[in-house]
């Protein structure tokens, strides 16, 4: 499908540049008030734009909340849980919907997208340049890693799977200064590829999405960032606190971290040590990815392109990073350190910049709001809602709650309550779950779950939770089907069965946006 645009008028178009960090936790950025980041850049975008305080990502791993970023869609409707796998479908995403309204197109990075048996958007832009596997899924083999080699410098890549001069099996949770020199990184190589695709044709407009594979492990800052931070700075302020309000396998996770052994520590150091090190190399590659982000947004002044580009900033999911003493993002789903995300949006001419924003986003959000932005025929295949009216300010929210979803576990975010439901089979015999007042206790060290106080608080979460499930579950075929009247010749009419690209039932005909529902039926 074509759009209908005049080609004289692409010029005027607005551009789109989506920059994704990964496992960015939200509250390491300095405009978000954390002490110890550094990070002018993004500082600076907040304050040109609008930061959104409460966004939160689909889901706490890569791949599905990555789907759920380009196609605006719930994981219960896409139905991707896990890492790479089958592509779904004929699903929709912000590049193939661009394209086809004459936009060019660029996914650049990494993409951690499903890749079997081609991956889910290399058909959808006209520069494929994910930094570790081919179009055609081949992980391991990319231009990224085609331009090491060429350089001798593959043996010192830092942004992946490399245990010959980083750690001793798998991707460390230890950190050190990196060997790579800067300018060969996977984020100064992914920003170069964005600014040549954007400098080759610059009479078209363009929607680019650059992703970062920092702060994700392995955590091999550059020595310019690492050497920002002092070696004895001041561990997260949660760091030592016994997890006994937390579910089993939280506090699984969290006594086996106290006996790992750290990759680049010295004899008899404790673990304490080593995650002081691991924070300061994560404060260090969240500066490294600030840096990059402002090469990225210096460009777009230098081309006179800042006035008629939307920059987003975001991150497909946060992560602890020694924050209440675990290493990594398991158990994602339990904490909002790994649920809420960071989310900057400059949209010139459409929202007054600097302003911090605290209604509930998520997202999936993102899609349909840049489509709203350019002044693009939305997507009707997505779940998310445009944030137009939040970003002028003629509405102070969009949605009650904000959910973040796993297979067998949610959490559901409203008002200054969180919620997280365990499915009874994860751990027989016992009623688990967690309830946090965010207002009251924003680092979640009183489990309210249990509290009969709270049962009430608890009811409505579930509730709320049902209702969210039940309204945006996608359908394709629903009563009374879409008819169509036959004029001038005796008939009633006949009935049709739209479906979106996706096999499922377009926006229209699903039951949350209509408004001739018999009710019987629902």
């Amino acid at each position: 499908m074509i759009f209908a645009r005049a080609q004289g008028t692409l010029p005027s178009m607005k551009n789109i540049m989506m920059i994704l960090a990964d496992q960015h936790h939200a509250g390491v950025m300095g405009c978000a008030g954390h002490p110890q980041a550094l990070t002018p850049n993004l500082d600076q975008l907040a304050s040109e734009g609008v930061r959104f305080t409460n966004a939160y990502t689909q889901n706490p791993i890569c791949t599905p909340s990555r789907v759920s970023i380009l196609s605006g869609q719930y994981c219960h409707n896409h139905g991707l849980y896990g890492l790479s796998g089958p592509v779904p479908g004929g699903l929709n995403n912000l590049f193939r919907h661009c394209r086809a309204a004459g936009y060019r197109t660029a996914g650049v990075g990494k993409m951690h997208l499903p890749n079997r048996p081609r991956n889910w958007v290399a058909d959808d832009v006209d520069l494929f340049a994910d930094t570790y596997e081919t179009p055609d899924g081949e992980i391991g083999t990319s231009a990224y890693l085609d331009h090491l080699e060429a350089a001798g410098l593959h043996e010192l890549q830092d942004s992946w799977h490399n245990t010959r001069n980083y750690g001793k099996g798998a991707i460390s949770l230890d950190a050190r200064p990196s060997m790579l020199p800067y300018e060969n990184t996977q984020e100064v190589w992914s920003a170069g590829q964005a600014m040549s695709f954007i400098d080759a044709d610059p009479g078209r407009p363009f929607c680019v999405q650059v992703s970062f594979q920092k702060p994700h492990h392995p955590l091999l800052p550059n020595p310019r960032f690492w050497d920002l931070y002092p070696e004895d700075l001041e561990l997260p302020s949660t760091f030592d606190i016994q997890p006994d309000h937390r579910p089993p396998h939280f506090r699984q996770q969290w006594e086996g971290l106290r006996r790992l052994e750290w990759d680049y520590g010295s004899p008899g150091e404790t673990y304490r040590d080593g995650a002081r090190r691991a924070w300061r190399g994560t404060l260090a590659c969240v500066s490294q990815i600030d840096d990059v982000t402002g090469m990225l947004l210096r460009f777009l002044d230098e081309r006179g392109l800042a006035d008629d580009t939307i920059v987003v900033y975001g991150s497909d999911h946060g992560c602890y990073h020694t924050i209440h003493g675990i290493a990594e993002k398991a158990p994602g789903i339990c904490s909002d350190a790994v649920c809420r995300v960071p989310m900057i949006m400059r949209a010139p001419g459409a929202a007054e910049g600097g302003r911090a924003c605290d209604a509930l986003v998520e997202n999936i959000d993102m899609v349909p709001t840049l489509l709203s932005l350019c002044g693009l025929p939305p997507m009707d295949t997505v779940d998310g809602i445009d944030l137009g009216p939040v970003l002028t300010g003629e509405a102070e929210e969009v949605r009650e709650a904000a959910v973040t979803e796993n297979p067998w576990s949610k959490s559901i975010r409203w008002k200054n309550w969180r919620l997280v439901h365990y499915q009874p089979e994860m751990f027989p015999g016992q009623d688990t779950g967690e309830l946090y007042n965010m207002a009251d206790d924003p680092d979640e060290l009183k489990n309210l779950y249990v509290d009969p106080a709270s049962h009430n608080i608890v009811e409505r979460g579930r509730r709320l939770l049902l209702e969210w499930l039940i309204r945006t579950t996608r359908i394709t075929t629903s009563n009374p089907a879409v008819r169509n009247r036959l004029s001038g010749s005796g008939a009633v009419g006949t009935f049709s069965f739209p479906t979106a690209s996706d096999g499922r039932g377009p926006n229209a005909v699903q039951p949350r946006y209509r408004e001739d529902n018999f009710i019987n039926y629902l």
